[in-house]
């Protein structure tokens, strides 16, 4: 018997007898260049992604039609020019809505969930109420507390452009011009994303490439935290320039530093499902206790033309501080539990998928190519839906409201679920098919230069597709295949594609979107995009360089 070891992840590794030629001819081996050369098959494999990026990013089409029509596209290319076998596509598309259903949406609905049922019990609106009272009516403490760290700790749990929506709106009532709101909780809603949803990004990213989730999630935690570092200085120079970052650079060091450190601590030692959620804590947690003991000097709002004055709010007490903070400190509290006690592989099963596994053969690697869903009933969706109902049992919610907020959640949902089940279904094909392999052969022209442009590609995606999750769905094994190519890791680049992405959730469509609508800015996302591109293509060359530098000079920091 030997050890077979596929591109699935190192769990799936499979036992396998010694393939003689006689079991080869049954496989279907995979085209590397179907159509001529390499460089014509890559144009033909980049096609389908062309079609999504151009509907969703310039025609400005849905992501469900748009993934759609390019999932069409890749299975017609499938079969016509890659020569894949009809019931091998379907069941590799089928395979991609199963993983996109579980364990990915399970924990979309889980934590939206929890953020709806918090707005219905109220506890949401203390918690806008305690951020204000406690960020001392400077604008230069509130972009720290709401635009970076609640920001994160909304991306932790909701994601999908909740952050925007709800920083923009807190921004806008706490005296922020529209512009301001909108354009300061976009740039705050950056490093956040690679975690968001507990982790779905990171969880996606593992699925696809079939790289360690946990290896995935301690790259991206040698990456972000970089960022994490300055953002807090970005955010508040942003405001109001040099003069009030000389004022209030400590505190900013603080909440960096602060959450730079808990986002390694987390993602190295602990796995990506809650490190949004501890990382926002820890960073509040600190800015507020330093505040306590350092005051800048005093911000003059009336001199501020841009800023607008606005009425004190009510004060929290004490006990409403504990139901503001119950239901994020739970959560995070559960997560722990799922973690330390290792809850997620209770119960799990390995689950080959009949007809399609180890029936493709990668001739790239010339190895077999695994199908084999890991079905955990206590995934993180499990564990988030654990929290709503400690929170509902904690608040005495009544059956009546949580099912209410259960149903409003699902509806919210509807349309996600049908892009992701899409876009997941696509990047399943393309790397079944082999498309994934042909366009990584092409790409490895690039040689040694690669990881400079390997966060770029993360960047172009989620700009397009406003999803950290999509573009490491439709990138991330890609990325793999250069590696593997030119002899660069292919957890670093897999985690570049996934931190890039992060700094392009800025200036998507679908998140600008979101965001001028909840401060009433719409018709002007033109203005919008000016004022966040620039940060945007600044941060995403930091982490370019940082992965080169890391692919070569710091080798030591690949696990």
């Amino acid at each position: 018997m030997i050890q077979i070891l596929t591109t699935m992840p190192t769990s799936f590794a499979v036992v396998l007898p010694p393939i003689g030629a006689g079991h080869l001819a049954t496989l279907w081996p995979q085209p590397l260049a179907p159509v001529g050369g390499l460089g014509i098959s890559a144009l033909f494999a980049v096609i389908p992604l062309a079609i999504v990026l151009v509907l969703m990013g310039g025609l400005r089409r849905s992501g469900a039609f748009s993934a759609a029509v390019g999932l069409a596209a890749a299975f017609l290319l499938s079969l016509v020019v890659w020569r894949m076998p009809a019931d091998l596509a379907l069941l590799s598309v089928g395979f991609g809505v199963v993983y996109a259903l579980w364990p990915i949406m399970w924990m979309v609905f889980s934590a939206l969930w929890l953020y709806n049922l918090s707005v219905e019990t109220g506890a949401f609106e203390l918690l806008r109420r305690w951020m204000g009272q406690h960020a001392l009516g400077d604008p230069r403490i509130q972009v720290i507390l709401v635009a970076f760290c609640f920001s994160a700790l909304l991306e932790g749990t909701a994601g999908f452009g909740t952050p925007v929506a709800v920083a923009g709106f807190l921004l806008l009532g706490l005296g922020f011009t529209a512009r301001q709101a909108v354009t300061l909780a976009l740039v705050g809603n950056t490093v956040p994303v690679a975690f968001g949803g507990l982790g779905i990004p990171i969880v996606a990213l593992a699925g696809v490439t079939g790289l360690n989730q946990f290896k995935l999630s301690l790259m991206v935690g040698r990456q972000l935290p970089l960022l994490s570092l300055i953002l807090p200085a970005y955010l508040v120079w942003a405001v109001g320039g040099r003069k009030a970052l000389r004022d209030t650079w400590p505190v900013a060091l603080v909440g960096g530093a602060s959450f730079a450190l808990a986002q390694f601590a987390t993602t190295n030692y602990w796995g990506p499902y809650a490190a949004d959620l501890v990382c926002a804590l820890v960073s509040i947690a600190c800015v507020i206790v330093f505040l306590h003991f350092w005051k800048p000097a005093p911000y003059h709002r009336a001199a501020d033309a841009t800023l607008q004055e606005q009425p004190p709010a009510a004060h929290v007490t004490a006990s409403e501080s504990v139901i503001a903070w119950a239901p994020w400190v739970l959560l995070a509290v559960v997560m722990g539990a799922w973690t330390y006690f290792h809850l997620f592989g209770v119960g799990q099963r390995s689950l080959p998928v009949p007809h399609l596994h180890n029936a493709i053969q990668i001739e790239l690697y010339q190895r077999p190519y695994a199908a084999v869903f890991q079905f955990q009933p206590l995934a993180a969706g499990t564990a988030g839906l654990t929290a709503v109902i400690l929170v509902a049992l904690l608040f005495l919610v009544s059956p009546r409201v949580l099912a209410k907020s259960g149903v409003k959640t699902l509806m919210q949902l509807r349309r996600a679920t049908l892009t992701v089940g899409l876009i997941v279904s696509l990047a399943y094909l393309y790397n079944y098919s082999g498309m994934t392999y042909t366009l990584g052969a092409a790409l490895a022209g690039l040689g040694k230069f690669f990881p400079l442009v390997s966060g770029f590609l993360g960047w172009i995606a989620c700009f397009l597709t406003g999803s950290d999750t999509a573009s490491n769905l439709l990138f991330g094994n890609l990325q793999v295949a250069v590696g593997h190519q030119i002899g660069v890791s292919p957890l670093l680049l897999a985690a570049t594609n996934c931190s890039g992405a992060c700094l392009g959730k800025m200036i998507s469509p679908e998140n600008i979107a979101i965001g001028v609508t909840t401060v009433g800015l719409v018709g002007h996302e033109g203005e919008v995009v000016r004022s966040t591109f620039g940060h945007s293509l600044v941060l995403v060359v930091l982490i370019s360089l940082l992965s080169f530098v890391q692919a070569y000079w710091l080798p030591g920091m690949v696990p």
